[in-house]
């Protein structure tokens, strides 16, 4: 995707194994922190020692819904709008969960429950019409 831009800075990553988010781990709790955080915000932990990580690529989709209308700027949105759904992934391995656009052709199709994947694909162009990517999982 060398002609793409991101739709945000600092989020995810390509790497030799595909791309994952980036996030930060409390090395004292092991608490996940997505996007990254400076400090730890557990109660309970008593330090604030944070290490980048990376997270994903593979998780359940745990909770399912349709964005039904254009969503504002900064958001990169088709033109005709088209609705897509939006899943709450559990990235079990990784103790967190996300929210990200599913790549799938009918939103009201998808149920919670099964395995999904992280990738990298175009939300839309920009003015110069480069492709927008972010991360979105694909099903399956």
């Amino acid at each position: 995707m060398a002609d793409a831009t991101p739709a945000a800075a600092n989020l995810f990553v390509e790497t030799a194994e595909g791309p994952r988010l980036l996030g930060s781990r409390c090395a004292t709790c092991q608490a996940p922190y997505f996007p990254s955080s400076a400090a730890c915000h557990n109660p309970d932990c008593n330090h604030s020692d944070t290490q980048p990580v990376h997270f994903g690529p593979h998780g359940k989709l745990w909770s399912v819904t349709v964005q039904g209308y254009p969503p504002p700027p900064p958001v990169v949105a088709a033109d005709p709008y088209r609705p897509y759904a939006v899943g709450l992934v559990d990235l079990e391995a990784d103790g967190i969960r996300v929210i990200g656009r599913l790549l799938v052709e009918d939103p009201d199709s998808v149920t919670p429950g099964g395995p999904v994947e992280l990738v990298l694909a175009p939300l839309g162009q920009d003015a110069e019409g480069r492709d927008v990517v972010s991360w979105q999982f694909k099903l399956g």
